[in-house]
Formats: structure tokens, sequence, C-alpha cells
């Protein structure tokens, strides 16, 4: 297998899974209704990730420059496809042994142990609930902007964004209640017509407003501006037409706070449903965006620090302890190299974030 991954033996048990893991087998054959289809699970997906993070990416270009931010997300991008495919390695190696992987964190399980899932459950926890969060400052800040119609305040509890972020929270509590991303799949076409519609109409703008004035721009940015960079083009790997891409996200969050629930509802209420958890989570999350202040220095924290381990160190480490005893040097060397790097962006990345959040907050 390419990419340092594995050979023979993780290919051979390949022919054994499942082609799609993600579509429950609920046929004729078992006399019941299908839960999901593919076009229902590609719009949950597509949803899932064209969001947030593409937000951010404008602003991120201003500070790396037009070349730097255009080769970093192109060089992030084939990283992130590159621990990917580690990962259905791992998992295609270990079926036999562990057939019913269905998940980041059985497959952590499967290799590291409780220790292994406990990893990946912090981490996946964090950082959707910090996509989510990020949701909720983006869609509240649009709206006082648009909207000024509330007094400034000094509290954060009572500021024109989180008395948007107020007035959210109990539609929020209602669509978090859906059971199942099945069931949410209607709105998120919805959502999806409405965010692609958003991005035309803001490419149409900065077109026209390039046209009439072009603004300066720069190739390249200092280094600082790229670790920058970095933490919210891996955060773009998880709109404005304003009020359509808020749209868009509104009804994107139940869907990235899917994961979080099914963590807790693992770990506090025996894997079954429970609304008042998710009321509860919904809460602290909207809580949180009323003290962040800035969304697109958010994104790159989250980026740098959770979404950077969760996305090339753990998969990286799981390969090597899978494949380990079995590779070359050079597949060996791929994997520590990719866990010390990814900890070193981490580490340096999370620490430029904060100096650019503190900045924020004191200018």
């Amino acid at each position: 297998m390419g990419f340092g991954m594995g050979n023979n033996g993780a290919s051979s048990s390949s022919s054994r899974l499942d082609p799609a893991p993600l579509l429950p087998h609920h046929g004729i054959a078992s006399g019941e209704i299908g839960l999901s289809s593919q076009p229902k699970t590609f719009a949950n997906v597509f949803i899932a990730v064209v969001g947030a993070g593409v937000l951010g990416l404008p602003y991120t270009f201003s500070h790396t420059g037009w070349a730097a931010g255009s080769l970093l997300l192109f060089a992030v991008a084939a990283l992130t496809f590159y621990c990917m495919m580690l990962l259905v390695a791992c998992r295609r190696r270990l079926a036999d042994e562990h057939p019913k992987i269905a998940s980041f964190g059985d497959l952590g399980d499967a290799v590291f142990g409780a220790h292994g899932r406990f990893a990946v459950d912090v981490m996946l926890v964090l950082s959707q609930a910090s996509f989510c969060i990020g949701y909720l400052i983006f869609i509240s800040n649009t709206m006082a902007h648009l909207y000024p119609i509330f007094a400034p305040s000094s509290s954060a509890l009572l500021s024109p964004k989180a008395l948007f972020i107020w007035a959210m929270l109990p539609f929020q509590l209602g669509l978090n209640s859906i059971k199942t991303l099945t069931l949410l799949a209607p709105l998120s076409i919805f959502a999806d017509v409405v965010d692609l519609g958003a991005m035309g109409v803001v490419l149409g703008q900065d077109v026209a407003a390039w046209l009439a004035k072009p603004p300066p721009v720069v190739a390249f940015g200092g280094p600082g501006a790229l670790l920058y960079g970095l933490g919210v083009s891996v955060y773009a790997f998880e709109g404005i037409g304003m009020l359509g891409l808020c749209i868009n996200l509104f009804f994107t969050m139940p869907v990235m706070m899917n994961p979080v629930y099914e963590v807790a509802e693992r770990l506090l209420h025996g894997k079954r449903y429970c609304w008042w958890l998710r009321w509860l989570l919904v809460v602290v999350v909207g809580l949180a965006a009323m003290y962040v202040p800035n969304f697109t220095d958010f994104l790159a924290l989250v980026g740098s620090s959770v979404c950077v381990l969760l996305g090339f160190v753990l998969p990286a480490s799981f390969h090597l302890k899978v494949f380990g005893a079995e590779m070359a040097w050079h597949g060996v060397l791929s994997d520590v190299l990719l866990v010390v790097l990814g900890l070193a962006l981490a580490v340096f990345g999370t620490y430029t974030s904060l100096l650019q959040i503190f900045h924020s907050s004191s200018a």
C-alpha cells in the first residue's frame, strides 16, 4: 500500500470490510426501512466540512500573503488526506481482530486500549464543541453588526453578541434534540444550498470590490503569520453572504455536535439518548461563545492545538503502533517525523494564536 501505510496484510482484510460503513444495513431482506442513504450522508458530510473554517481563510490570507496562504492550504490538504489514509489502513489491518470498529474512538481503543479511546474522545469533544462555539460567534457578531438594535454592555452575558446568542438558544435546543443525523439530513441539504448561494454572492461582491479598488496584497508574510495560517487551514479541513451563511452555520451546529453527544451519552448515560444532557452541552457552548472575542483568532487557536493533534499526531501514532514492526525504516521515519512535526506545530501554533488573541484584546 502506498504512502508507507502497510502492505498485503492491510489489504487482505479490506475485502471483508463494508464498502459503505457509514450506511447501516436496514434493507429489504431484513424487512426494515433504510435509516440512511448516500445522498443524506453526503449532505451531512458536506455541511460538516464546508463551514466556519472557510470563513477564516480570507482574513488568514491577509496575514500570510496570498502565495504563502495558497501553498499552506494545499500542503495541509495533502497532509490531511495522507493521515486519513493512515487511519483507513489501520482499520483494515485490525478488521479481523476488531470487527466492530466504527469510529475514531473505536480505533483508538483497538490500538492503544482505554488510553487511546480517552485521547480521541477528549480531543474530539474539544474540537467539535469549539467548531460550534465558532459558529455561534460568527452568527452573533454578524447579526449584531447588521442589526445594531441592542445597546453595548460591559457584561459579556448582556452584550449585543450575547443577546443574539440567547435568542438562538431555544431554537438550537430544539434542533439538537433530534436524535439521529439521518433526521437532520433535510436540514443539511437546505443549509448546503444556502451555503453555496452565500459563497457565490460573496465571491461576486469580492470581484466587484477588487475591480473597483484593488487592495494592496503581499505574497509572503512573516513566520508568525505562517503558524497562524496553519491553524486556520487545519481548522478549515473539518461564507459572506452574511445572512445566508449564518443560516448555514445555524443548521450545521446539530451535525457538528453529534460526536460530542455520542461521547457524552456513552460516558454519562449508558449509550442512551439523553435530551437534558444535550441541552446542557448546548448551553455550555453558548456561554463559551459569549466570552470569546474574535472569530478567526479562535479558529487559529483550535486548529493549532486540538485539530493538529487529532488530524496529524494521532493518525501517525496509530499507524506506527499497528505497522511499525513490519515497515521499512523510511516508513517508520515518516510516521515519527509526522508525530514530531505535529507536536511542534501544536506548541508553536498555539503560542502564536494566543499572542494574536491577547494582542487583539488589548488593541
